[in-house]
C-alpha cells in the first residue's frame, strides 16, 4: 500500500490542524493504521492508532484528549485531528500501515510508511 500524508503547516499554540493520509494500492481496508512523529535527535514516537474497522483507537498519553484519529475506508483515508496544539507537538508526522493483525504502538510492526508532513507550533 502506498501512503501520502498531507495537511501539515505552521500554527500558533492553541490552534488546530488536520492531517490526512491517502492510501492507494494494497489492502488499506484490512490494515490497522497509525500516526507517528519524529523530531531530530529523538526516536520516532507513536501518536495514535486505529484498527481496520475504525472501532478501536489508541493514543499516546501526550496527545490524549487533544488529538483524534479517524478513517474513511470508502475513501481510503486516515486522518488526525489535532486540537490545542502545543510547541512540543512540533515534528514531522508520518502515517503508517501495520503488519497484518498488529494493533499497537511499536513502529517496528508498521510495514508501510508515507512521507512526512511537517507540523510547526509556535509559542
Amino acid at each position: 500500500v502506498q501512503l501520502q500524508a498531507f495537511g501539515g503547516g505552521v500554527v500558533t499554540a492553541g490552534g488546530s490542524l488536520r492531517l490526512s493520509c491517502a492510501a492507494s494500492g494494497g489492502t488499506f481496508r484490512s490494515s490497522n493504521m497509525g500516526w507517528f512523529r519524529h523530531t531530530p535527535g529523538k526516536e520516532r514516537e507513536f501518536v495514535a492508532g486505529i484498527d481496520r474497522n475504525g472501532g478501536s483507537t489508541d493514543y499516546a498519553d501526550s496527545v490524549k484528549g487533544r488529538f483524534t484519529i479517524s478513517r474513511d475506508n470508502a475513501k481510503n483515508t486516515v486522518s488526525l485531528q489535532m486540537n490545542s496544539l502545543k510547541p512540543e507537538d512540533t515534528a514531522d508526522y508520518y502515517c503508517a500501515a501495520s503488519r497484518p493483525y498488529y494493533f499497537g504502538s511499536s513502529s517496528r510492526e508498521y510495514a508501510y510508511w508515507g512521507q512526512g508532513t511537517q507540523v510547526t507550533v509556535s509559542s
